[in-house]
């Protein structure tokens, strides 16, 4: 073993002999991609297929903590990296995978996240093909930082985007929301708040495609990251030009994540989420895409939460227990920073 030393040091950025260390006895050795050029060749049966589209995505993660209960930040770069291409209806193959490492870093927790990433790319069923390195000095980033870029397979003829939704279509959700924005406030541990929840964090590619399968008049799908279940309802019904209604009734929400948003004065609408999504289908296809969903761990919680309506264009409203209703809004500002 030629990587001796226990935190990365400003020498791990040099371009030498330290770096090239790093690099193949955490990384290489363990994401296994084909060659070690400047560059990944990527080759797919898929490509070839007449109208088939490419799509490309990219995101950089910067949770705090980088390790929470159930997961890290190398789960989260993959999965949502995944999510976000599953989402559009593409079958994810290949990602890139970028770390700003601050001096001081442990080598140990670097261990851990690439471990992590490789395991959840596999279960997803993509490639990690690339990457880059780089090493900052103390204080300049906060441990670990990760950049993940996508590239899936839309199949020629499947459509999938926000515009589609009509009147009329459900809305259904995949589980209980919430759990990952309560997750990491209760671990950053300001508040002396004990919680037994942990992240949802999940890639959600094969669920997708279950529910492509079971019902392919499926309009549109968003993963609910920040801004939670409301920024991802608003921005469908704005790019649809029709209104949703959901029903708070129908929303799962887990007690302990309603009592800890009540003490804070935090809404579990806009709570993020790395392993849930939300997706409109027609009515006559509803039952279906259920039970695709319920027939995976990751959607065992499936449930309707509303549908989208002819009035109020643009507008999400909630009909609320007591029998009335109000305006849910697009999140202004942030709740809860550094959250994925």
């Amino acid at each position: 073993m030629a990587l001796r030393d226990e935190r990365v040091t400003l020498a791990h950025g040099g371009g030498g002999k330290a770096m090239r260390d790093l690099i193949e006895e955490v990384f290489t050795s363990v994401f296994q991609p084909p060659g070690m050029e400047d560059q990944a060749r990527l080759t797919e049966a898929a490509l070839a297929e007449p109208g088939a589209r490419l799509a490309f995505t990219t995101d950089s993660y910067v949770v705090t903590p980088v390790e929470f209960p159930g997961g890290d930040i190398g789960k989260i770069a993959v999965c949502g990296t995944v999510n976000d291409l599953a989402v559009g209806g593409a079958r994810p193959l290949w990602l890139s995978a970028a770390f700003i490492l601050e001096e001081g870093t442990e080598v140990a927790l670097l261990r851990r996240i690439v471990a992590t990433m490789a395991r959840e790319a596999e279960a997803a069923g993509v490639r990690i093909v690339t990457g880059d390195t780089k090493v900052v000095g103390r204080g300049a980033c906060d441990g670990v930082f990760v950049t993940t870029a996508g590239v899936g397979v839309i199949p020629a003829g499947r459509e999938i985007a926000a515009g589609r939704v009509r009147p009329g279509d459900v809305a259904i959700v995949n589980g209980v929301l919430g759990d990952h924005g309560a997750t990491i406030l209760a671990a950053r541990g300001d508040l002396a708040l004990r919680s037994d929840i942990e992240s949802d964090c999940a890639a959600l590619g094969h669920l997708m495609a279950d529910v492509i399968a079971a019902a392919p008049g499926i309009r549109a799908a968003r993963d609910l990251t920040r801004g939670g279940l409301a920024s991802a309802l608003n921005e469908i019904a704005q790019t649809a030009g029709c209104g949703i209604v959901i029903e708070e009734t129908a929303l799962p929400l887990r007690p302990e994540v309603v009592g800890l948003c009540e003490i804070l004065g935090l809404d579990p609408l806009y709570l993020a989420n790395e392993g849930r999504l939300v997706v409109f289908v027609p009515e006559t296809e509803a039952a279906a895409a259920l039970a695709a969903m319920r027939a995976r761990p990751e959607g065992a919680g499936a449930c309707v939460v509303g549908r989208a309506v002819a009035d109020h264009a643009g507008q999400v409203r909630m009909r609320t227990a007591f029998g009335g209703a109000r305006i849910v809004d697009m999140l202004v500002g942030e709740q809860l920073p550094r959250i994925c």
